[in-house]
Order: C-alpha cells, then sequence, then structure tokens
C-alpha cells in the first residue's frame, strides 16, 4: 500500500460565500445563512445564489470567449474557480495534470431550455448534445488552461467531488501523473430541479421571514426536512508527496456503497459512513481526530443515519462535529469540496465554526486533523481525512 502523503497545494471556490478565502472566512464568522428567495417551480423558493460580484465573475467569463456564450452555468463556475486555483498553486501551461471536476446534475438549465425548446418547436438546436452533456465540466477546462493531461468527468449524486479527490489521489499515487486538479461544480436553481426535490418531499417548507434557520441542517430533533439547494463549484490543486507550498495533506481517504432498499434509502446507522470513515482512519487513533465536517443535508434521516454512524466508529469521545448547508444550502455534486474548504479554513485559522442552532461545543485543542464525509443517493459514502501540514 502506497502511503505517500498527498499535498493539497492550492484551493478555490465560487459560492454564496464568495470567491475568495478571505471573503469565504469571513462569511463562516458571521453566523447568518446566506438563503434568499427565488421564484422557482412556480412559488416562493428558499435557495443560496452566488452574491453579485461571482455573478459578475461568471459573466464576464461568458463574454470572453464566443464559445463560452453557450455554455451552462454549471461549467462556467468551475471555469471560474479553476483558473484561480492553477494560478495559485503556480501551474503553468508546461506542467501536465489532470483534470476531474464532476457535476451531480450537469447542464440542467440548459436542457431543461433546450428540452421546452423541442417541445414548443419540434426542433432541437444545433448545440443541445454536445452542451448538456455530462464530460462538459472536465473538457470545458482542460480547454481553458490548455491543459494536456488526462480529463474525468463523473456524476456520483452529492459525493461526486470527493469522488474526485479519491480518483486525483489514486492517479497520484499511481504515479501515472504528478498533478491533479479535482473539484465539483453545481448549478441547480432551475424550476426542474427544485420540483424534483419537492417531489421527493426533501425541500424545506420554513418560511424565512418568520423563522430564523430556514435549513436545519444539523438539527437531530427536528420534525421536518428542510434541505435547501445552493449552487457553487470547488476545486484543488493536488500534488503527489510533501509540497513546500502544500496548504495541508490528505492522509487518508475512504469509501463505501450501501445495499439498497429503494433508490434514496439510507440504512440506519449509515453503514456505508461507518466503512469509509473506518477506511479513511486506517491507523489513525479516532481520538486524534478534531474535528468532522458532516454531509447533514437537512433532512432527518440523513442528518440522524450520519450521526449515528458517527458515534458508533468513534464512541464516546467525538470529535467536534459540524456542517455548513444549514448556511449555504445543499450544493449537490460540489457540496463534499465545498466541506472540505471549510475544514482547510478551519485549520489555518485554527477556529472551529460551529452550527449557531446546535449544541454548544468548545474547541480545547489546536485544529491540525479533520474528516470531510459526503453521501449520495444511491448510498456511495466518501471520507476525506485531512492533516495540517
Amino acid at each position: 500500500m502506497n502511503t505517500q502523503k498527498i499535498s493539497i497545494t492550492a484551493f478555490s471556490s465560487i459560492s454564496p460565500l464568495g470567491n475568495n478565502a478571505d471573503e469565504v472566512w469571513k462569511k463562516y464568522l458571521d453566523n447568518q445563512h446566506c438563503f434568499s428567495k427565488q421564484f422557482l417551480d412556480q412559488q416562493e423558493t428558499s435557495v443560496a445564489a452566488l452574491e453579485v460580484e461571482s455573478k459578475q465573475i461568471v459573466a464576464e467569463i461568458r463574454e470572453s470567449d464566443p464559445k463560452y456564450k453557450f455554455l451552462d452555468d454549471s461549467v462556467l463556475f468551475a471555469l471560474a474557480a479553476s483558473r484561480k486555483a492553477v494560478e495559485q498553486a503556480g501551474w503553468s501551461s508546461e506542467d501536465i495534470f489532470g483534470i476531474n471536476i464532476g457535476s451531480s446534475r450537469g447542464a440542467t438549465d440548459l436542457f431543461e431550455k433546450h428540452y421546452k425548446e423541442y417541445i414548443d418547436t419540434g426542433k432541437a438546436q444545433t448545440l443541445a448534445s454536445p452542451t448538456t452533456t455530462l464530460g462538459n465540466v472536465s473538457s470545458w477546462i482542460a480547454h481553458d488552461l490548455q491543459s494536456v493531461g488526462p480529463e474525468i468527468s463523473h456524476s456520483i449524486t452529492c459525493s461526486t467531488a470527493l469522488h474526485a479527490v479519491l480518483n486525483g489521489v489514486a492517479w497520484l499515487k499511481s504515479g501515472m501523473a504528478d498533478k491533479f486538479l479535482v473539484g465539483g461544480s453545481e448549478a441547480p436553481l432551475t424550476d426542474f430541479t427544485i420540483a424534483q426535490m419537492r417531489a421527493l418531499k426533501i425541500y424545506s417548507r420554513i418560511n424565512q421571514t418568520e423563522e430564523a434557520w430556514p435549513n436545519l441542517a444539523f438539527d437531530f430533533e427536528k420534525t421536518q426536512n428542510t434541505m435547501i439547494l445552493g449552487e457553487g463549484a470547488a476545486v484543488c490543486c493536488l500534488e503527489a508527496g510533501e509540497k513546500e507550498n502544500a496548504i495541508a495533506y490528505i492522509i487518508g481517504v475512504g469509501y463505501a456503497t450501501e445495499i439498497l432498499e429503494h433508490n434514496i434509502s439510507i440504512s440506519a446507522e449509515a453503514d456505508c459512513f461507518q466503512k469509509s470513515m473506518k477506511m479513511a482512519l486506517k491507523e489513525e487513533n479516532p481520538e486524534d481526530i478534531d474535528v468532522i465536517v458532516m454531509h447533514a443535508p437537512g433532512t432527518i434521516k440523513g442528518d440522524l443515519t450520519e450521526l449515528r454512524a458517527i458515534e458508533k466508529v468513534f464512541g464516546s469521545k467525538l470529535p467536534l462535529l459540524t456542517t455548513n448547508k444549514w448556511k449555504i444550502g445543499h450544493t449537490f455534486g460540489a457540496s463534499g469540496i465545498l466541506s472540505l474548504e471549510l475544514a482547510l479554513l478551519m485549520m489555518q485559522n485554527d477556529t472551529f465554526i460551529g452550527v449557531p442552532f446546535g449544541e454548544k461545543q468548545t474547541q480545547t485543542r489546536p485544529i491540525k486533523k479533520v474528516m470531510i464525509n459526503a453521501v449520495g443517493f444511491g448510498g456511495n459514502a466518501v471520507s476525506i481525512l485531512i492533516e495540517k501540514r
């Protein structure tokens, strides 16, 4: 088994929290959620959307190249984050690096528009297929960055981005690549996507003008599902070995899949999470893990089963627990990598960010090791363990 550490040498995101690390950290410290209202699926709907400056960045990228005019937001979000990360890592066009950036729903906005046009006119647009295929994200980033390494796109529902991290680690450990750009992107704030979540009865019905917290992710006593969707993308640069410019090291990865009873089922104690966390821990002492950033989507079952799994693996001495979905909603395929961003920022600033309405937890020691969890429909769990440089 190759025990070589993997360095995270750069990180960049564009999300409701902003588009640079200082801004994002400021938002994490303010204890406010990022939800606003949009008219979607024929009603006022709570969502977490990019703020004005980030939307401007996306608009400028769209205008920068005639070919980009017809791309979905999910691709443009990923382009914005990738350009910044690669610059931060100091990778040049001479560097050979792989790209694996996935999305859960892909080009959902474009798909809905093209399909509606087809229903209305009986004709499909010339670019309908190439701009809505799932392989879109990584290939456009490769085009934009003029890279020559392997490029992979995939969809593994809500654990998509952490699966990209897994893939990057596997390529680097195999010696088939020295550098990999990994992450996830999601632009799911569309009528049909919201309608699908409402059909599953998991979307928040809490009126945010009356209640302080429309998404109760991490409230283990809640009596209704409170998931809210958010949009955004995040990527990180991975390099084999311990690099001088590393922000943190990946020291453990774990993955597991549940045996399904139905399409979106998860067992009462999330067996998949127990397996993925144990695998990521390997030789590590569970008591050395300082924080777990939970997947906790804000659904009754999703939050509780993960908590039970953590209790099973870590026993009575639990690490500090947190999530960011009460604040930025669930960004589907990008959610795991935005959780990784929170983990990196807590580590860099040595400050635990809890959930304001959660049980108070006190940080008693420096944050050196953090575990990040993600799971998707279909019971695909991933756990990543990172260590402070």
